[in-house]
């Protein structure tokens, strides 16, 4: 009994988290402006959504611009936010627990303080405070402390002896960085990797705040095309793409899971 009503409890708590999502994915094959369950009835299921959503030239550069800028946020974290975490793990006494400490302010601190604060700094040493470069740099300063939190734990459970052996034996520090380390938390690179572009892909708030005009990312997309929907033509077709990224993103979790299981195995 106890094991049942385990079962129950974890699957209302599934069910509250994703019956949104479901539900959007469901009303991604129902082409009407108003979602209801009568209009679905009335009009039927059909990929129609899909085919204006990818016959909608400007949405898809939204969407084109939107990926391009996560995966050159996610490279650039991810090359901060590793080199940053083997910084941390091999420094020595105070110096590295404070580094490791500053890099989870950006983690808990409210985005709209960051937000405001790079317009400023902009403002001040650039004196434009929205551009595409202000845009990246405030997708790096959220994304980066979490590469950093990805990266430490896989530093934590390797052999730190293995990096000693490989100076030892003539490895230059830069050869033993490449050829021992970087492989054995190749796993929490790739997470944190993923963990930034999706990041970036969800990001409102730095984007909006920071944005040059006459660019869009998904999110102010989104949240304009909500303001205005009743002048909104593509607002439906917007239904089908958050439903793309869903299954998109539930697919590389799935993947990597198998993988991981595959090389425990």
């Amino acid at each position: 009994m106890k094991k049942f009503f385990q079962i129950l409890y974890l699957a209302l708590v599934l069910l509250f988290i994703y019956a949104p999502i479901f539900t959007l994915v469901v009303y991604s094959f129902v082409d009407t402006p108003i979602v209801s369950l009568e209009k679905a009835l009335e009009v039927g299921f059909s990929f129609e959504l899909y085919g204006k959503l990818f016959r909608d030239q400007a949405l898809m550069k939204i969407v084109w611009d939107t990926f391009l800028l996560a995966v050159i946020v996610a490279i650039l974290a991810t090359i901060l936010g590793t080199t940053g975490a083997i910084g941390i793990y091999y420094s020595k006494g105070k110096l590295g627990k404070g580094v490791a400490g500053a890099s989870r302010i950006p983690v808990i601190n409210a985005e709209i303080v960051t937000a405001l604060a790079l317009v400023l700094l902009f403002a001040f040493v650039f004196t434009e405070s929205r551009s595409y470069l202000a845009m990246v740099v405030g997708h790096l300063v959220i994304t980066t402390p979490f590469v950093v939190l990805s990266v430490i734990p896989k530093l934590k459970q390797m052999d730190s002896s293995m990096y000693e052996a490989a100076l030892d034996l003539g490895a230059t520090p830069f050869k033993a960085l490449t050829s021992v380390v970087i492989p054995e938390i190749l796993p929490g690179i790739l997470s944190g990797f993923m963990l930034a572009v999706t990041l970036s892909l969800d990001d409102y708030i730095i984007s909006a705040y920071t944005k040059p005009a006459g660019f869009d990312t998904i999110s102010t997309y989104v949240y304009g095309a909500m303001a205005k929907s009743s002048a909104n033509s593509s607002l439906p077709a917007l239904r089908a793409l958050s439903a793309i990224i869903f299954i998109v993103i539930i697919l590389v979790v799935v993947l990597n899971n198998i993988r991981t299981r595959r090389k425990g195995a």
